[in-house]
């Protein structure tokens, strides 16, 4: 259950901060109406929300970890969303920092 709240808990994040980054952009650098802005607003508040679910009780782990998906979920919210191809450098850069993410999070550790 935990390996699987992590990951349900990082995708929301995602959806949340890069969504949130994407409206504000689309409002200011494409033209959006105004309250796209005010909604993505939002969706980066609700990220900081959605952050402080995860079991772990690290800050600086969560985050740290969470950049890794930020990096891969940037590049899958640009194909969906803005038709970017990622060439190979971006997919391995990705892979490696997923494999980053795995390691933060998941690495045996000694219970305190």
């Amino acid at each position: 259950m935990t390996l699987a709240l992590v990951v349900v808990l990082f995708v929301f994040a995602a959806l949340a901060e890069i969504g949130g980054a994407w409206l504000v952009w689309q409002s200011i650098r494409e033209g959006k109406p105004w309250w796209w802005a005010g909604l993505g607003v939002m969706a980066l508040a609700a990220y900081g929300f959605i952050a402080t679910l995860q079991p772990d009780a690290n800050f600086g782990r969560i985050l740290a970890a969470y950049g890794g998906v930020f990096v891969a979920g940037s590049l899958a919210w640009g194909v969906v969303f803005d038709g970017f191809r990622p060439d190979r450098w971006d997919l391995a850069g990705s892979a490696l920092c997923l494999v980053g993410v795995a390691v933060i999070m998941f690495a045996p550790r000694p219970v305190v």
